[in-house]
């Protein structure tokens, strides 16, 4: 049963990443049939072009990194996050969003060590706080995540992250009954969320085997 029930979570809204999702791109039209109507802009692939062309704008290079992460494609985050962390080191959503694409590529003491920094500038935020639970978890320091996630639902109850992570460590270790409470949890504190999708997913699956 070990990990059969884990749903990935999005690395995006596991950050609180405040980016806007890209416009899909619509159907080609021609001017024959619709003469007036704008081309959908794609804004990924403008954002792209507009990188090339300047580097230097951080904000793009933000915005770009966490379009990367949300495109699955960490090692391309990493690039651009790394050039404005040059720039804005000490930038508390650019340390964890990078932190985020390098926990992607398996580069868990670079991660750690980036979540840690952004701990260091902002004491106790939740969402650095989760992201390092999750990456100790993953590296098999399992009791320093759960301490720290524990924590963080202390200091912010309305942590719905913290939640989240402690329902994959419950299940993990097969106690199928509290995790089902953690899940509940985030369904009911961010019922929106692609996390509490992901935990009534679960949540459904586990109950099976707790009846």
């Amino acid at each position: 049963m070990k990990h059969l029930l884990l749903v990935p979570v999005l690395l995006a809204t596991c950050l609180g990443v405040a980016a806007a999702a890209p416009a899909k791109p619509g159907a080609a039209t021609t001017a024959a049939v619709t003469p007036s109507a704008p081309a959908e802009v794609d804004s990924f692939a403008l954002l792209q072009k507009a990188v090339a062309k300047d580097s230097t704008k951080l904000d793009n290079l933000y915005r770009l990194g966490v379009m990367y992460i949300d495109r699955d494609r960490p090692a391309e985050a990493v690039t651009v996050l790394g050039k404005a962390y040059e720039k804005r080191p000490k930038d508390l959503k650019l340390l964890v969003n990078l932190g985020a694409a390098h926990d992607a590529l398996g580069h868990g003491d670079m991660a750690q060590d980036l979540y840690q920094k952004a701990l260091a500038i902002a004491p106790g935020d939740s969402v650095a706080s989760c992201r390092l639970a999750s990456s100790y978890y993953v590296s098999g320091k399992q009791q320093q995540a759960v301490d720290i996630l524990r924590g963080v639902i202390q200091r912010t109850p309305g942590a719905y992250c913290a939640y989240f992570q402690l329902g994959v460590a419950f299940a993990d270790a097969g106690i199928y009954r509290d995790a089902i409470r953690m899940w509940q949890r985030v369904v009911e504190l961010a019922p929106n969320s692609p996390e509490a999708i992901s935990a009534q997913e679960s949540i459904t699956v586990l109950q099976k085997f707790v009846q």
